[in-house]
């Protein structure tokens, strides 16, 4: 088992105390003497590197290693996996909705998980009625929890736009009643934008995720309409006009997709952060292996030269002007999440859960047309498949034995439940390769972190 990780970017030395969390920026002696699994005799540390070091330098870094084990700042126990055992057995409320407002969609993107919004299913809209059930469930499911997220989902939701504001304004006369505060979100493909609905966006949801690919070359080639055409031209300005008026308060994403069509993404980043996006999320596509757009094993080299390139960008930015935030680069090295979410990850199916426009209850929007899945339906809350709900609940890092060893698994929680169930049918064994993209996503978010602290 990992219980530090040692790793150099942007030219800097860092260390991580997997268990405490503690990051150190080090020297090269440091770095050489440090050991994964844990800290090695003094004599043979002093063998080894004698042909670097003289044996004083050794003595002494060896002798502030210690200081900061003894500190539990290095090689710190594990105490959470009692944690994780006693929550498997508690009571499980729900915080999260997705609710699916459209099975369809104006778009037929070509790498779409969704089915092109049909979720392998007919083609379907939410109407008012089953969205107010839906308001009511998580209501009733939310316990204690005063705070539940609403995400307004597809396909296409805003094709169901009227049903959208009658779902809204229902839950925000329920929230008072019964004591809640409930944050809508949108993700959206923002063909369907005008003045009107970028105005009720703007109010209402608190957070607008609006998806571009980057460059038109990149987007038009994957992004396209029923008849092929591609969606750039059309949604850039609008996109441009939703974060104009968007209320700074109030949080957006421009949201894209890569794929390998165009691993150079660094230049689709740089190109949205250009047009004056300041929160920008660009994210690695998961498809079979035989798909013509998925990434592969050998793509990682170059994949790990654009978060490169971000990392130098970013810093670059934060000193001259323009900066801008980037999703998978957000880390709080401070403390980060509660400890129960870095254990057990997004909550899916017992915290979180996805409603279609007919009611069916599924643990999140990626299982949704998985019968195997399905948790039950609004018309009968009370006989929802507790098996399912538990079997997501147990699904944390302490019973995924390659989590158990890796240094990240603190930051990554274990993966996504679908990727892993998609790749190896078994959401305790992660999806390989989306682990080592994130690793390099982490060690670059906790260098950018502590090079602009350090400012």
């Amino acid at each position: 088992m990992a219980n530090i990780h040692k790793f150099v970017q942007g030219g800097y030395r860092y260390v991580i105390d997997v268990n405490s969390g503690a990051l150190h920026e080090i020297d090269e002696l440091v770095y050489d003497i440090l050991d994964d699994e844990g800290l090695p005799e003094l004599e043979k540390v002093v063998e080894l590197l004698n042909d670097k070091y003289k044996r004083e330098e050794v003595v002494e870094a060896y002798g502030e290693i210690q200081q900061l084990i003894e500190k539990e700042m290095l090689y710190s126990k594990d105490l959470y996996e009692g944690i994780a055992k006693k929550h498997e057995s508690e009571p499980s409320f729900i915080k999260a909705l997705c609710l699916n407002i459209a099975h369809d969609c104006n778009l037929r993107c070509k790498y779409c998980f969704a089915d092109e919004g049909e979720y392998k299913g007919r083609r379907k809209l939410m109407s008012a009625k089953i969205g107010k059930k839906a308001i009511d469930f998580v209501i009733e499911k939310s316990g204690p929890r005063k705070n539940i997220e609403v995400d307004l989902f597809g396909g296409e939701p805003l094709m169901a736009f009227d049903a959208v504001k009658e779902i809204v304004e229902y839950a925000k006369k329920q929230e008072k009643l019964h004591n809640k505060n409930i944050r809508f979100t949108m993700t959206t493909n923002a063909t369907l934008l005008n003045d009107e609905i970028m105005d009720y966006l703007d109010k209402n949801m608190g957070n607008i995720v609006l998806s571009i690919d980057g460059r038109k070359e990149v987007n038009d080639k994957v992004r396209v309409r029923v008849d092929g055409t591609g969606s750039f031209d059309s949604i850039l300005p609008k996109i441009k006009k939703m974060v104009k008026i968007r209320d700074k308060s109030k949080q957006y994403y421009a949201r894209g997709t890569f794929t390998r069509n165009n691993i150079d993404f660094f230049e689709d980043i740089k190109y949205l952060a250009d047009q004056g996006f300041d929160e920008i999320s660009v994210e690695p596509v998961v498809l079979p292996e035989d798909d013509p757009l998925s990434l592969r094993e050998e793509d990682l080299p170059i994949i790990y030269e654009q978060y490169d390139k971000l990392y130098e960008e970013m810093i670059r930015r934060n000193k001259e002007g323009g900066k801008f935030k980037f999703y998978h680069f957000n880390i709080d090295i401070a403390g980060g999440p509660c400890v129960y979410k870095r254990i057990s990850g997004c909550g899916a199916g017992h915290e979180y859960v996805a409603i279609t426009p007919d009611g069916d209850i599924y643990p999140c929007h990626q299982f949704v047309g998985n019968e195997a899945f399905k948790m039950g339906n609004l018309s009968d809350i009370d006989n929802l498949r507790q098996d399912i709900s538990k079997q997501f609940k147990a699904a944390h890092i302490y019973n995924k034995p390659e989590c158990k060893k890796c240094w990240a698994r603190f930051y990554c929680s274990g993966g996504c439940q679908a990727n892993n169930y998609n790749f190896n049918k078994d959401m305790n064994v992660p999806y390989s390769l989306g682990c080592k993209m994130q690793k390099k996503r982490i060690e670059c978010a906790i260098a950018l972190k502590s090079r602009i602290l350090k400012k």
